[in-house]
């Protein structure tokens, strides 16, 4: 398995880059704000063939350069519906107060092939099985996408904004809302093996044993308990 990732542009988004290895048809996670050169990087230096992007959620730093890079390899990009209007129209899902002095220099819309995702599904795509858990609380639409045991990796979670390190993505924004994100940990995270890499995370990555000892939000609804204030990470 190859997982290829960076951090791309002013909110240093971070961007993957999925095949079974080198050589091989790969999907696109995530490519925000200023991704398409590493993307094409990527690409250059695994020999890579893209066959999808798909999106966890809306917000502009992480479809900021689904235009481009989609119409460069001639690829869909895969949204939840419930954030689909975000390509087009990014203040609603942000407001007008963050990050609007880049809107100039990012290519706003859907590109030509738009393909929604629903909650359970399996996409294979580029000879992967991505898993889709439909996780609101960043964003009503938000997603992740799991990938299942391998024989070189343990099963993978790309969580979006879902669960950083230590933390989970803020609800402060149009669509945001704690309580949906402490059910969506609920019923998406805490079910998963504690061996499960979670991408992205401190230093690279982190494990879901690891987000169970040390995350305060995990821990309060493996607890059963109450809200906290809404954290400050991740748009």
């Amino acid at each position: 398995m190859l997982i290829a990732g960076f951090p791309a542009g002013a909110w240093g988004t971070n961007c993957y880059l999925v095949a079974p290895a080198a050589g091989e048809e790969c999907v696109i996670i995530d490519p925000g704000h200023q991704a398409a050169p590493g993307v094409e990087e990527a690409i250059r230096k695994h020999r890579l063939k893209p066959v999808a992007v798909v999106l966890t959620h809306g917000h502009i730093d992480h479809v900021a350069s689904v235009v481009p890079v989609c119409g460069a390899h001639d690829v869909p990009a895969w949204i939840h519906p419930e954030d689909r209007y975000m390509m087009s129209d990014p203040e609603k899902g942000i407001g007008r107060t963050i990050g609007m002095p880049l809107m100039g220099e990012l290519t706003v819309g859907e590109p030509d092939d738009v393909k929604e995702l629903t909650d359970g599904a399996k996409l294979e795509l580029a000879g992967l099985e991505l898993t889709v858990a439909h996780a609101p609380g960043h964003t009503k639409g938000s997603v992740t996408f799991g990938l299942p045991e391998s024989a070189d990796i343990p099963p993978v979670m790309f969580s979006g904004d879902l669960l950083f390190a230590g933390s989970i993505g803020r609800t402060d924004f149009p669509g945001g809302s704690m309580d949906d994100m402490l059910e969506s940990l609920a019923r998406v995270v805490l079910p998963l093996d504690d061996a499960t890499v979670v991408l992205p995370g401190h230093n690279d990555y982190t494990t879901i044993g690891q987000e169970r000892a040390t995350n305060p939000y995990l821990r309060q609804v493996a607890a059963g308990q109450g809200a906290f204030d809404a954290p400050r990470r991740g748009m």
